[in-house]
């Protein structure tokens, strides 16, 4: 636990001190697919805070209930940078209520854009989009006799992450699949808040396991608790 650490590289906080960083109009990303890589109680915790106004930068929109969609059903959320929003019809309905901003990106794109981010690229070329709505104010850049669209890179005030171990320096171990863009975003943000399940001394981790290093992390919280599945069983 957090609390029995010394705390030597001041990165371990509270949940309360971590929310500080998060106010109205701030950008966000937040890892995860369907929730799976999702902080459970930073998400818990930005709706309890009330903050509005929100640009959210995520691969979905969550399910229902799960992960974003707590976030965006509540209204905080103006505008949302994604690949799909199929699986939250409260999400469609605000799109076409004219309540929420939805810039939609395909997939891979929208996880170079943020990989892009973090590594200090400003933009890359891509025929993925060409012809179709993604097109839609972007620049055609032709190279080599061949067209490509011109995309940007994307950073964020402030990244959530979800760890299944961190160290005291905030060196990060995911589990499987939870993984998602979590590393991309850990690099793509000015402050990065990591809610991990378990926080370890540094030194136990096996180097060959970390995948985001701690230089990337400012911010460590215990996090904790699980997305209900039981819309899953309703009709």
């Amino acid at each position: 636990m957090a609390e029995k650490l010394e705390n030597r590289f001041g990165k371990l906080r509270t949940v309360e001190e971590a929310m500080e960083y998060i106010k109205d109009g701030t950008s966000i990303m937040l890892a995860g697919f369907c929730g799976v890589g999702s902080s459970y109680r930073l998400v818990q915790e930005i709706i309890k805070k009330g903050v509005k106004d929100l640009t959210l930068i995520s691969v979905d929109a969550g399910d229902p209930e799960v992960g974003p969609d707590y976030i965006i059903r509540g209204e905080q959320v103006k505008k949302l940078i994604t690949s799909h929003i199929g699986a939250t019809p409260r999400t469609g309905e605000l799109l076409n209520e004219g309540k929420l901003d939805v810039e939609f990106s395909p997939q891979g794109t929208l996880a170079e854009r943020i990989r892009a981010g973090g590594v200090g690229i400003p933009g890359f070329l891509t025929d993925v989009g060409l012809g179709t709505i993604i097109e839609e104010g972007k620049q055609r850049v032709t190279l080599n006799g061949k067209e490509y669209l011109l995309e940007t890179a994307l950073r964020a005030d402030v990244a959530i992450i979800l760890a299944e171990k961190a160290d005291e320096f905030g060196n990060l171990v995911y589990n499987k699949t939870a993984r998602g863009l979590n590393p991309h975003m850990a690099r793509a943000a000015d402050v990065t808040i990591v809610d991990a399940r378990e926080i370890v001394p540094l030194g136990t981790l096996d180097p060959e396991h970390v995948v985001t290093p701690g230089a990337y992390v400012d911010i460590i919280v215990q996090g904790g608790g699980e997305w209900t599945w039981e819309w899953q069983s309703r009709k």
